[in-house]
């Protein structure tokens, strides 16, 4: 479960931690929330004997910087792709994105003019509405949630990531995905990202669909509690060309549940 990347970037005066491995054309992998690139370690290392690999923590997320009063939402998250893509050099790259990562690629691509070869999107946060519960009693009430005591934000995580996966989650892969969200600057820095979910980030976007400029494929679990497989439907005809595939016996986190769907479709889209 040991993952750590290499290098920083920064933006905009914050650390951005990314790494890139592999040999072949590019290929850049964008995580979702509540978690980091860790979600792709078996993934990226699958793909790198095909593909440069490129992927880095979401500003906020992961191993990348995480302070008080932080911008961490998806009008964040697309100018730093941006930024990313350009500090690469890399002007049409084969692109993988789930949850949150699907909006940031999305809007990066029709409002900030980064162009891709190929999408694939798994499980994107893309179609209105979104939002659970959960996220809207945490929008009101952050400043109460950051200051739980520890145990109490240990069961919410355990609780909360297990409801992204339709199997079990190790105890290894849940304790690596909860980490960066303890202590005196995570615990904060787990609330904070949620209460900055906001629908008008993808309200922005999503008339534009029709007019995504890259050949796209599209991931779903069937059983995905977090975003139900209708979403998935309607953004597939909302996108040009794009062909869904249903995952069986997987939820919203594919990348623990289906990891080998990820793999396969990567290799047939991208080829």
């Amino acid at each position: 479960m040991d993952w750590n990347l290499r290098r920083i970037f920064t933006f905009e005066g914050q650390s951005v931690a990314y790494d890139r491995f592999g040999a072949g054309p590019p290929l850049v992998l964008v995580h979702g929330t509540p978690f980091s690139s860790f979600v792709w370690r078996a993934i990226a290392r699958e793909l790198a004997r095909h593909f440069e690999i490129y992927l880095y923590d979401l500003i906020g997320y992961g191993q990348s910087e995480k302070r008080e009063g932080q911008d961490v939402s998806l009008g964040m998250q697309n100018r730093l792709l941006a930024a990313l893509l350009q500090f690469w050099s890399l002007e049409q790259p084969d692109v993988i994105a789930h949850d949150f990562g699907g909006a940031t690629v999305l809007r990066a691509h029709l409002l900030d003019g980064c162009e891709y070869k190929r999408l694939l999107l798994i499980d994107p946060v893309a179609v209105r509405p979104w939002g659970s519960p959960f996220v809207r009693h945490v929008r009101q009430y952050e400043e109460a949630f950051a200051g739980i005591p520890d145990y109490i934000q240990e069961a919410i995580l355990t609780a909360y990531l297990q409801g992204a996966a339709f199997r079990p989650l190790s105890a290894a892969a849940r304790q690596a995905y909860a980490a960066p969200w303890t202590g005196p600057v995570g615990k904060p820095a787990f609330y904070r990202q949620i209460a900055q979910m906001d629908q008008r980030y993808t309200d922005e976007i999503q008339d534009h669909y029709p007019n995504l400029r890259c050949p796209s494929r599209l991931l779903w679990g069937v059983e995905d509690g977090w975003i139900p497989v209708e979403r998935g439907r309607e953004l597939a005809a909302l996108l040009p060309g794009c062909r869904l595939t249903e995952i069986p016996d997987c939820g919203h986190l594919m990348q623990e549940d289906a990891p080998e769907a990820i793999v396969a479709a990567a290799l047939g889209f991208f080829g």
